[in-house]
């Protein structure tokens, strides 16, 4: 027999499905409504029934059951003093759920639950204002100046840099390409004797030749 096992399981743990219903309570408690689908809002109703009745008793036992739902404290204080004014009028039913459509992509069906009285409450703001911004402090008029002289000296460097390097280039070249010396002389050219001349005419001469002239006594 299935006694004492009232609640829907929702495909998850028993630790699982508590944990998500204790923070669910507490966000509803917190911003007064809260989205999600149609199954999850109505079981989450009996909790949220069951943590105003506490706070309603007022007592410090009641304080403890709570406290062990809803982990915040303060907002657990807050709720003990307002919960007595709040739903004097109502023994039981302190939360309305709405229906809003169905959810894009899995087209589950949603609710809106939230709870009664909240309509004309100013909704609560889910992130602290933000502090004043600090008035920005005016740049210091020295930081350029050196800013610009920096830039203009390492501009500079860069420069002489470069011209070094071109100068270094240029010396380089000029080492290992072999330089034309004009003072050198030009090779002497040997003009040979007029014996050696004339020994060399005769070696030319065709014998023949030769012969013919010893031969002719009046050549």
């Amino acid at each position: 027999m299935r006694h004492r096992k009232s609640g829907l399981k929702l495909g998850k743990t028993a630790s699982h499905r508590q944990s998500m219903f204790k923070n669910m309570v507490t966000s509803l408690l917190k911003y007064d409504r809260i989205r999600t689908t149609d199954v999850k809002a109505k079981e989450l109703r009996r909790w949220v029934d069951h943590v105003i009745t506490l706070a309603k008793r007022g007592d410090l036992h009641a304080r403890r059951q709570v406290m062990n739902i809803v982990r915040d404290k303060s907002l657990v204080h807050e709720l003990f003093e307002d919960a007595a004014a709040k739903f004097s009028d109502r023994s039981g039913g302190y939360t309305r759920i709405v229906k809003i459509g169905r959810r894009a992509g899995d087209a589950a069906p949603l609710s809106l639950i939230e709870l009664i009285g909240s309509e004309n409450a100013p909704r609560k703001r889910s992130k602290a204002k933000k502090k004043d911004k600090a008035a920005p402090t005016p740049p210091t008029p020295s930081v350029e100046p050196v800013v610009k002289e920096e830039t203009q000296s390492s501009m500079e460097e860069a420069k002489e840099f470069d011209a070094e390097s071109k100068v270094s280039q240029e010396t380089q070249a000029s080492t290992a390409a072999p330089r034309e010396d004009p003072t050198q002389d030009e090779p002497e050219t040997i003009e040979p004797s007029n014996d050696e001349s004339k020994e060399v005419n005769a070696k030319s001469v065709d014998p023949s030749q030769a012969d013919t002239e010893i031969s002719d006594p009046d050549k």
